[in-house]
């Protein structure tokens, strides 16, 4: 594990996913999902939006993919990391500053995204447990992140 202070580790209901966080890349993005993260606030969280060939999109509470934390909305950090399989980014309503702590992991290359959504971090362990996830929009019975911890904080 490169640096465990820039690294999710995400147990998930289809098993473990753990993500390299890229704070040269979004910073205060990867900020936020570190904060949420200790804040316990994505543990039991649905993955609400999972399409077929596309990404798992997960971090609302209410599963309705309405909802968000009480934190304010982030400032956009668009970046021209390639969206393609096993990176996270965030999600977000049609205004470029409104991503808060939903989020969604590439299932395969989704380069028309490119600089319209924030790059925060890329799976590098347990991307075959992210193939997994139950698909819907929006999903009967969703697959869930049981936990997610920064892993300095994880020993």
């Amino acid at each position: 594990m490169a640096d465990p202070e820039n690294t999710i580790i995400m147990e998930t209901t289809k098993g473990r996913v753990v993500i390299e966080l890229r704070p040269d890349l979004a910073p205060n993005h990867v900020e936020r999902i570190k904060t949420l993260a200790r804040q316990g606030f994505y543990d039991n969280v649905p993955f609400h939006r999972v399409i077929e060939g596309f990404m798992a999109q997960t971090g609302d509470p209410t599963g309705t993919g309405t909802g968000g934390s009480d934190l304010p909305d982030l400032k956009a950090e668009f970046n021209a990391e390639p969206h393609v399989r096993g990176v996270c980014s965030m999600a977000r309503t049609n205004a470029p500053n409104s991503a808060n702590s939903q989020f969604f992991i590439v299932f395969d290359d989704a380069r028309f995204l490119d600089k319209q959504y924030t790059v925060w971090g890329k799976v590098t362990e347990g991307m075959e447990n992210v193939d997994k996830i139950k698909r819907g929009e929006p999903v009967r019975d969703p697959d869930r992140i049981v936990s997610m911890k920064v892993a300095a904080d994880a020993a």
